[in-house]
């Protein structure tokens, strides 16, 4: 067994904030030992005729042992760029190539709510439409001492980004989003019987 779990942030960016998010998530998660990390930029070049096509990307994931989505909200939901990638992943799904991955999400928008919760939650169905773990954020919205997490979601980051300015807080969030997942993930992948129940929280 390879003695490195893989730790994968898959994202689409328009503006760069959510690039800057994605940026952060890996950034955390190649701080924690024993983790190689690696991201994925969702490209219009890898689309046609409204498909994504990049087999070798779906490859790489399928090769991970946990997937940070990251989308930044559009009309209440993840962009077409990531519902075209989202669609072509149902090969994986049917043949539960994702099944007992973790997983978990990230997403900006310009206003305080913008509707950005039910992009989480369409990433958190997406996931276990596959059959992976959801890894939510355990930082207690507004009681953090370093003022993580401010926008107080816990099943994904969230964060705001008035006029296109991501604030530096929620990129210390993202950070610990992806060190928290980089560490789910590699305590199980040097063995689940190895763990106590307190040992993962997920």
């Amino acid at each position: 067994m390879n003695s490195e779990a893989r730790v994968a942030v898959v994202y689409h960016s328009v503006t760069g904030t959510t690039a800057r998010l994605a940026e952060a998530a890996l950034s955390g998660a190649s701080r924690v030992d024993g983790i190689e990390a690696f991201s994925v930029c969702l490209e219009g070049a890898d689309m046609e005729a409204g498909r994504y096509r990049n087999s070798g990307v779906l490859e790489a994931l399928s090769r991970a042992d946990a997937i940070i989505f990251g989308s930044p909200t559009f009309m209440g939901s993840v962009s077409a760029q990531f519902k075209a990638f989202a669609d072509a992943t149902s090969e994986f799904w049917f043949q539960r190539r994702w099944a007992g991955k973790f997983a978990a999400g990230f997403t900006v928008g310009n206003n305080p709510s913008g509707d950005q919760l039910s992009t989480i939650q369409y990433l958190s169905v997406f996931a276990n439409q596959h059959g992976m773990l959801w890894v939510g954020i355990d930082l207690p919205g507004g009681f953090d001492a370093a003022g993580r997490n401010r926008m107080g979601a816990q099943s994904g980051l969230i964060a705001h980004a008035p006029a296109g300015v991501i604030e530096g807080v929620d990129l210390e969030t993202a950070r610990y989003l992806g060190s928290r997942v980089a560490s789910v993930a590699r305590q199980y992948h040097l063995g689940a019987s190895r763990l106590g129940c307190a040992d993962v929280a997920i």
